[in-house]
């Protein structure tokens, strides 16, 4: 028990450093920033390489990702709700900056964080414990990709973006982010399936949704912080 809570605590430890540096926290270098700004012109490949570097590097996205095919074993399944989250997060994500939908930067990674914290909580099994019910998993993981997207737009809207070839190169951009996310999950796959072959899996599939959850407070916390401190 002594040695669970002390790598917990490193855990926890790590994550804080993580999160208070710059390059992890959703920030683009001052090339790519001047380029989201200046760019008039139809770039697809850049901007499919924008969108998908963006996404494997998007810890909150992955983390949730992670959280919900954690228990998913068959490929039917995984496929289902990772379409869901797809639908979701491309949507609110073209819309949003088509139509400059803007939202406060804090909060709607706020929300992002506590979507870790609700997946990691599902997995728990806190639902049915707590309430005796489950909420629909499907419509859930559809409406935290809907705020995922506004996550994604409110960033991109921050380099005021041109208005010319737009939507060419946002279309780009989304493609880009698919391509992101179905790299990680290919190697979220991968690790969980060599995992899954071993009893630890099955042994700390509790402790690893706690940690999950834990990382989704820290990102809470750390949202929460920069939104306050900012008013």
């Amino acid at each position: 028990m002594h040695l669970m809570l002390k790598k917990y605590s490193y855990f926890i430890g790590v994550l804080l450093l993580i999160f208070n540096v710059d390059v992890f926290a959703h920030g683009v270098d001052s090339n790519t920033a001047h380029f989201l700004s200046t760019q008039h012109e139809v770039a697809l490949m850049p901007f499919l390489y924008i969108g998908a570097k963006h996404m494997v590097t998007g810890y909150d996205h992955l983390l949730f990702l992670l959280g919900v095919i954690f228990f998913l074993h068959r490929a039917r399944d995984i496929l289902i709700y990772v379409s869901l989250f797809t639908l979701g997060h491309s949507l609110t994500l073209l819309l949003g900056v088509f139509y400059k939908i803007q939202m406060d930067a804090y909060l709607i990674d706020a929300v992002i964080a506590f979507s870790i914290i609700y997946k990691g909580f599902d997995n728990l099994g806190g639902f049915k414990l707590l309430f005796g019910r489950q909420p629909n998993t499907k419509i859930a993981v559809l409406i935290f990709g809907l705020f995922h997207g506004f996550g994604l737009a409110t960033k991109l809207q921050d380099f005021s973006l041109p208005e010319e070839n737009l939507m060419s190169n946002m279309l780009a951009f989304n493609v880009g982010v698919e391509i992101g996310q179905g790299i990680a999950l290919l190697f979220i796959l991968t690790l969980l399936g060599f995992w899954r072959r071993h009893n630890s899996y099955f042994t700390f599939a509790n402790t690893s949704n706690t940690l999950l959850m834990s990382g989704g407070l820290v990102l809470l916390g750390y949202q929460l912080t920069g939104y306050f401190t900012a008013i």
